[in-house]
Order: structure tokens, then C-alpha cells, then sequence
């Protein structure tokens, strides 16, 4: 590892993310990206100062005019189709070596001929492809959005897959996300399994009665599935973590399903370590 950083130094790197307002499993890649590349500056769609580890505020931070734009904390999912045209606009010119970390547009960025770009993806942009009913089903949005959004996914997907063609390599964090990249892009990608802090996280003998869900509450995590099950069970869940569902399945959650915001890292660890299993739901995970 200390070869590769020495190595690295040699080169201007940039790192680009699709956008910083949370820690989740995206971000803790990022994190262990950053302290391999203690010198790449960090290009971003958006940032929300604070959220995000201090590895990560403590980057030259450099963010897109969706940054600039209003109502951009809570609802920037709304500014999606101009996501491509916002990560297209960041000058590279001055950079050797690309890498950016994607599951939305991040691995579209441009870049000079004789940059390497090296993208590690989580997903290609998963709520146009095969989630696409997921996220934008009959039940979840309204009559006009029915009418708009098939045209604004027809153009994501035609841009999704022309700009993969702009990617020297890719690393998918999974077996599954490989087989993917392979059916919409029709590259193949090496498998890199995303970090793990074992020494945070040690083997646990205790086990207390109750199951445990750490995640996003977005569609594609089939958080809902965990809930409507746990219903019929009626054995205790707790879920950790917040989202555009969290409202939906709060609702329908009943009294033996606790919900929590994020939590400190330690705080997070007890609940891991004193749970009877934790659940994963989403096909993706």
C-alpha cells in the first residue's frame, strides 16, 4: 500500500463522487479512496457541510451549480435530469489520473485523452434501468409525473450508457453489480468487494431479541418487505437509518418495529453486536 501512495504521488489525481450529504456504504468507499489518495482534490455534485466523516469535509471540496441551486438539502433528487450536464461541466484538464466513485452520473465526467479514468461502481443508475418500476411506480407518483418522467428515463438511459463508453476501466463492488455493467454497458468489470474495519467490528457472542436493518430508506433497499414481514411475525425489528420512504414505512410499521435515525459509530456498534441477525432485504445487497 505505502508503495502504491508513493507511486500515486507522482501523478494529479481527482476523485469524483456524485454527491455528499450522508455517510453510507458509498461514502465509507470514498473515505478508504481518500486515505490511499491523501493529495486528489474531491469533485461533487453537491455537499452538505457536516455530513460526512471529517477524512472527508477536510478534502478540497469542489461542487457543480446544483450546489447553488434552492431546496437542493432535501430535494435534490428532483434536479436528476440535469445531473448529466452538471458532471459534464467539471474541468479536468490539469489531471492525470480519474477515479470516481458512481451508482447516479459521477463516471460520466469528461475527461482529456491522455487522463486515465478509472470508475469503481456500486450500480449503474439503478432507478432508470431494472429498479425503474421501483422508484417510479403507478402508487408512488402522480398523474403529470406518469407523463413526464418516461421521457426524462428514455434520456437518462440513452446518456447512461453512451458516457460508460468514457470509462478506461471498471470495478463493480460485487459479482452482481459486474453482471450488470456487462448487460447495460456491455463492459466487463473486476470485482473489488468494498472495505471493512474488522477491528471495529469484532465477532459478538451476545444475542438479544431483536433483529437489526442499517440502511438507506430508499426504494430499492425493499426495506417495506422487511416491514410487512416483520408484521405478520410480530418479533421485534429495529431500523437504523433515514430516507425518502422512512415517512411510508413508519406508517405502516407496527408496535414491535422501532424506527432510528443514523447513530454515531459507536452507538451503531452495540445495536450490530447485540442483535439476534441482521436483515438485508434488497436483491442488490
Amino acid at each position: 500500500m505505502e508503495d502504491l501512495i508513493k507511486t500515486l504521488k507522482d501523478y494529479k489525481v481527482a476523485v469524483v463522487h456524485d454527491w455528499l450529504n450522508g455517510m453510507r456504504g458509498g461514502e465509507k468507499v470514498l473515505e478508504a479512496l481518500l486515505e490511499i489518495l491523501p493529495d486528489a482534490d474531491l469533485f461533487t455534485l453537491l455537499h452538505e457541510p457536516g455530513s460526512v466523516s471529517e477524512r472527508i469535509e477536510n478534502r478540497k471540496i469542489v461542487t457543480s451549480f446544483i450546489d447553488r441551486l434552492p431546496y437542493k438539502t432535501n430535494h435534490y433528487r428532483h434536479y436528476l435530469p440535469l445531473f448529466p450536464t452538471a458532471i459534464e461541466l467539471f474541468d479536468f484538464k490539469e489531471y492525470d489520473i480519474i477515479i470516481s466513485t458512481s451508482h447516479c452520473v459521477a463516471k460520466g465526467v469528461r475527461t482529456p485523452p491522455n487522463t486515465l479514468h478509472i470508475s469503481y461502481l456500486h450500480s449503474p443508475m439503478r432507478y432508470v434501468w431494472d429498479m425503474y418500476e421501483d422508484y417510479f411506480s403507478p402508487d408512488q407518483i402522480g398523474w403529470l409525473s406518469r407523463r413526464i418522467i418516461p421521457m426524462f428515463a428514455n434520456y437518462l438511459r440513452m446518456w447512461d450508457v453512451t458516457s460508460s463508453n468514457r470509462v478506461d476501466h471498471f470495478i463493480a463492488n460485487s459479482a452482481h453489480v459486474a453482471k450488470r455493467i456487462m448487460k447495460y454497458y456491455r463492459r466487463s468489470a473486476e470485482v473489488i468487494h468494498p472495505p471493512v474495519d474488522t477491528d471495529l467490528l469484532p465477532v459478538s457472542a451476545a444475542s438479544e431479541e431483536y433483529y437489526l436493518i442499517v440502511s438507506a430508506l430508499v426504494p430499492y433497499k425493499r426495506v417495506d418487505l422487511a416491514v410487512r414481514t416483520f408484521n405478520r411475525m410480530g418479533k421485534r425489528l429495529i431500523v437504523i437509518g433515514d430516507g425518502p420512504e422512512k415517512a411510508d414505512l413508519h406508517r405502516t410499521g407496527a408496535k414491535n418495529i422501532e424506527f432510528l435515525d443514523w447513530l454515531p459509530n459507536e452507538q451503531l456498534y452495540k445495536y450490530y453486536s447485540g442483535c439476534k441477525a441482521l436483515i438485508f432485504p434488497g436483491e442488490e445487497d
